[in-house]
């Protein structure tokens, strides 16, 4: 059988064991709520960086686009030009 002083010490030892755990759970609490937050933020920032990607590529294309239906002549030109060196590059000997 547990003698008082015995079981005081028990008491002791089991409380301090419960705080360490009630710390180490809230700081782990913390570290989730901040690992979230960031992958919250990286994804705002990935989603802005992919907008802005669309956006360019876009602007681009328009361009492009109007770049060809004011001189299709010179757009065929290029484009027969940039075939001929591509194949040029490309071609096995």
């Amino acid at each position: 059988m547990m003698k008082t002083g015995e079981h005081e010490t028990t008491d002791r030892v089991a409380g301090k064991a419960h705080e360490a755990v009630d710390r180490a759970a809230q700081t782990a609490g913390k570290a989730e709520e901040y690992a979230r937050q960031q992958a919250s933020h990286a994804d705002e920032h990935v989603r802005g960086a992919a907008a802005h990607g669309r956006q360019r590529a876009d602007d681009t294309l328009e361009r492009i686009t109007g770049f060809v239906r004011e001189k299709p002549l010179v757009s065929i030109g290029i484009a027969f030009v940039t075939g001929v060196l591509y194949s040029a590059l490309t071609r096995r000997r």
